[in-house]
């Protein structure tokens, strides 16, 4: 459900909450200035402001629509500058729009289309103390306030996915098999996701300091360069956790393939000790075929055959040990030499 809220602040600093539009923009009229912030609003509730504050009707379609990345546009009686900001949670990077439209005397908010993102009391509380310094001069310094702590949110998530980093890690030293790949595949994609986010709000930030936009002065630059070193700190660190992932899954895949090298070295010393067995008992078995049929009585006679089988299984023996021996020399002259 759509909610609005409706702030005036005074020229002495003050912050006076209306509960009509059109009361907030006469007291606003007589000094000061206004600040409209909308939760998941509807065409009807911003196409009002069309009129009554000169901003552009595209600046109302694209806090409507739900598929943008952050930018920033000027326009004759306005700047509109749309920012995101992010949320982390079961695994998952949960994203949602803040569209912030910026003019003489006015400053309108768009948020919560997602109800992720929500002014804390932190920032009443903060516009209350600093009042008296800067948010009183205009309304391009209520924007640097809110910026500012839509920049600083940002640090939660990419807190969540470091330690998600660091139980990854963990997960594949202590158990590499049963790692699942995928969640290596779905960290990457949320950074993709803020880095994206990251770089181009930064790009906001470098229009903003350099004064493209007519309705942010001389003196509200200044502390809009804090938030540009914000951004880069975060678009550095996000890069950093990208790297760290790419170096796990390397890390993975060089476990893996040394388990599978232990496991085939060891189906190898199985398959070659299986060989030897096969091949001493392959003349064996061969003998031991001729001498079952009575080959060998007929050839020595039935009278010796005390003598002649006792001196069958000697040969067998001496055969089975001579093959042996045989099949180590081979394995000998076939190392490789230590040198």
């Amino acid at each position: 459900m759509a909610q609005a809220k409706f702030h005036h602040i005074t020229p002495d600093g003050g912050l006076k909450r209306h509960d009509g539009l059109e009361d907030c923009l006469k007291a606003g009229a007589a000094g000061g200035y206004v600040w409209l912030d909308y939760v998941d609003p509807g065409r009807q509730d911003l196409e009002p402001l069309v009129g009554l504050l000169g901003i552009d009707p595209l600046s109302v379609e694209d806090c409507l629509d739900e598929d943008q990345i952050p930018k920033v546009e000027n326009f004759d009686a306005s700047t509109f500058i749309l920012f995101n900001s992010y949320a982390y949670a079961g695994g998952k990077l949960l994203a949602d729009e803040v569209d912030l439209i910026l003019g003489r005397g006015f400053l309108v908010t768009v948020r919560g289309r997602e109800n992720r993102t929500g002014w804390s009391q932190e920032v009443l509380d903060s516009m209350t103390q600093s009042a008296a310094k800067s948010v009183r001069l205009g309304p391009e310094f209520l924007l640097h306030l809110l910026l500012d702590y839509v920049v600083d949110e940002k640090y939660k998530p990419i807190g969540a996915l470091e330690a998600e980093i660091e139980s990854i890690e963990a997960s594949i030293m202590k158990d590499t098999e049963r790692f699942q790949l995928g969640r290596l595949t779905q960290l990457r994609n949320n950074l993709l996701a803020l880095r994206k986010s990251l770089f181009h709000e930064r790009e906001i930030l470098v229009k903003v300091c350099r004064r493209d936009s007519p309705f942010i002065g001389e003196k509200a630059v200044f502390h809009f360069r804090d938030i540009y070193d914000h951004l880069t700190k975060l678009l550095e660190e996000v890069e950093l956790y990208r790297e760290v992932l790419v170096s796990l899954a390397e890390i993975h895949l060089s476990l893996i393939n040394n388990r599978m090298a232990r496991i085939g070295n060891i189906t190898n010393k199985s398959v070659r000790r299986l060989t030897v067995i096969t091949t001493i008992f392959m003349p064996l078995s061969f003998l031991a075929g001729i001498g079952g049929m009575s080959e060998w009585t007929m050839m020595t006679g039935q009278a010796n055959w005390k003598l002649a089988y006792p001196a069958f299984l000697l040969a067998m023996v001496a055969v089975g040990v001579g093959t042996h021996l045989f099949l180590r020399r081979l394995e000998s002259d076939a190392e490789p030499d230590g040198d």
